[in-house]
């Protein structure tokens, strides 16, 4: 993914959590708004008490590659934070890869 593409600053992630508009499925949270580009970013969070850092660089990396295989996403102009919770595991990849593409499309 590039760096464009990209939420990473605090304050951006505070403001767009602290919106409080958000879709709560059983393996995310996924927080959104409206931004003024033509291109969508991603933010990923991944709490510490999910596992160890490797467990965790993992989760983001499927994520991410969840989000730039699907080339029919059409959700150009919008911010999205990726709140991964403990259900993820629960689910295997391609279920969660469902659930997460299903909800970013509404």
């Amino acid at each position: 993914m590039k760096k464009k593409y990209i939420v990473k600053k605090n304050h951006e992630f505070q403001e767009i959590i602290g919106l409080r508009v958000f879709i709560k499925t059983d393996p995310y949270y996924i927080y959104f708004r409206k931004n003024n580009l033509n291109y969508p970013r991603f933010g990923i969070s991944v709490g510490k008490k999910l596992g160890n850092a490797v467990l965790r660089n993992k989760v983001r990396r499927q994520i991410r590659s969840m989000i730039t295989i699907d080339p029919n996403l059409n959700i150009q102009g919008y911010d999205y934070i990726i709140i991964v919770k403990k259900n993820y595991f629960k689910n295997s990849y391609f279920i969660n890869k469902e659930v997460l593409l299903k909800n970013l499309k509404k």
